[in-house]
């Protein structure tokens, strides 16, 4: 790809923190470093909204403590750490809404619940639709993640994908959807089967291209609908998250 020659302005002590990355192999001139972290800064911040998948009946879940605040809080202090600006919330209204919206309150990024009725977690997806024009993450509401999101950030941009997948590893994973994976590519994905030939299981986290929503028409499930046709048009990409994973059951 052709370059442009640009003159630009930098802070004297900037240019020192960038002139110490020159390793001489990896980044071996000032414009390189320059480049390579304009380009992972831009990356980084490709992402900037959310959605929660919390069904209603686990709204009590989401309310119970994980290392000392509760889930819900823990997973919007994970989106805020990792540059979300916007969480949505989709679930059902409950008698427990008064309490999750008290949870949500203090915030430190935009949090908004959107109540909708829906038959299956990618029904519930369809929520957000015309709120979208970008890439977005979306995470089970029951599930806690602690990991570099910036890496499975970087890893869906230049993908070129439209989804991708975290995964993890369990010893038995009868009880998550198991992927088995060609590559970076996952060619086949399961939702919970009898028969497992593959330790590779769904996380509860991924990251979609707002073109995604071009392939909702009769799915009514992420696990069992989406995620097979995304394999079979291999636009699916794993990414092993390699951090903290609770599945919080109540």
């Amino acid at each position: 790809m052709p370059k442009s020659k640009i003159a630009i302005s930098v802070d004297s002590s900037l240019l020192k923190i960038v002139d110490s990355k020159v390793d001489g192999s990896v980044i071996r001139s000032r414009s390189q470093a320059i480049e390579y972290f304009l380009k992972r800064g831009l990356q980084e911040q490709a992402v900037s909204i959310a959605v929660l998948l919390l069904k209603g009946e686990h709204q009590s879940i989401a309310l119970e403590d994980v290392k000392g605040i509760s889930l819900i809080k823990q997973q919007i202090e994970f989106f805020s750490k990792y540059g979300i600006k916007t969480v949505y919330i989709v679930t059902q209204h409950t008698k427990k809404m008064n309490l999750l919206l008290d949870e949500i309150s203090n915030a430190k990024i935009n949090v908004e619940i959107i109540e909708k009725q829906s038959k299956g977690n990618a029904d519930a997806l369809i929520a957000v639709k015309e709120k979208i024009s970008s890439s977005f993450i979306v995470m089970s509401g029951d599930t806690y993640n602690n990991f570099d999101l910036f890496k499975m950030i970087k890893k869906h941009t230049e993908s070129e994908k439209l989804a991708t997948m975290g995964l993890m590893t369990r010893e038995k994973p009868s009880s998550y959807g198991t992927a088995i994976l060609d590559g970076d590519l996952i060619v086949d994905f399961q939702e919970k089967p009898k028969h497992y030939s593959t330790n590779i299981v769904n996380a509860g986290i991924y990251i979609f291209n707002p073109e995604i929503f071009e392939l909702f028409e009769d799915t009514i499930s992420l696990e069992k609908d989406l995620f097979p046709k995304l394999a079979r048009m291999k636009q699916l990409v794993g990414f092993f998250t390699y951090g903290e994973y609770l599945h919080v059951t109540g």
